[in-house]
């Protein structure tokens, strides 16, 4: 009797848990299922989309991180050598990248977007198979990418506002970024992991978060085309 009641106290502890995880994983398959976007051959279409978006958002943000790297690092061996990126006055890499803005942690800001781009890279492969991370790590990415995001923002608006020249491959790194932001963004809230209202929830369901990031792109551009596009045209 004792052994049959030890026996059973043992075994529950392991159910209970492998129960539990068993829900985790039932509760996202449903949520799948359930909030595709209208129109949508298969319900987890989106996640497929999604992946795809930031695994070509990531090699091009990568690549341009790659570029003004190695720039800068010829920077530094000669102040006086010009980037390939260097258009004109106002349109010029090699400007911005002399700035304290663009050494902001001591080092080149490229070498951050390298971190960046290569954490969200692996991990939009990684879903692209099928994986599925843990809350926690998804966290951690969300909140490491939204720092990323903020940089580059503020860069770009440092670039618009205070030194008056932009540099057209951290632009590039910008609208990148924006773009992995969005779609990490959407797949932490259709998933459950960030906690959204329930109108936020929906608008990403039905897709209309694409085209609002695709607006905040158009305007971003606007506002390069509106002070840069008279010096090339000119």
């Amino acid at each position: 009797m004792t052994r049959r009641d030890s026996n059973a106290g043992t075994g529950t502890l392991p159910r209970a848990q492998a129960g539990g995880e068993a829900a985790d994983v039932s509760d996202r398959e449903a949520a799948d299922v359930s909030d595709g976007e209208p129109g949508e051959a298969s319900p987890t279409a989106w996640r497929t989309r999604t992946a795809v978006e930031m695994a070509i958002s990531g090699v091009v943000g990568l690549f341009a991180s790659f570029v003004l790297s190695i720039e800068a690092w010829h920077l530094a061996q000669d102040s006086s050598r010009t980037f390939a990126c260097d258009i004109n006055s106002v349109l010029s890499c090699s400007t911005v990248a002399q700035t304290p803005q663009a050494r902001v942690l001591g080092f080149p800001n490229a070498f951050l977007g390298i971190l960046f781009e290569s954490v969200v890279l692996a991990v939009s492969v990684a879903i692209l198979a099928g994986v599925r991370f843990p809350r926690w790590y998804m966290w951690g990415v969300q909140t490491l990418y939204t720092v990323g995001l903020g940089f580059a923002l503020w860069l770009f608006l440092q670039s618009y506002f205070v030194i008056r020249v932009l540099c057209p491959w951290c632009l590039l790194v910008t609208l990148t970024t924006t773009l992995v932001w969005a779609g990490l963004t959407r797949l932490n809230i259709r998933d459950g992991v960030l906690p959204a209202p329930a109108w936020a929830r929906r608008l990403v369901a039905s897709g209309t978060d694409w085209f609002l990031t695709g607006l905040v792109l158009v305007v971003i551009l606007g506002a390069v085309a509106l002070r840069y596009l008279p010096t090339l045209i000119g």
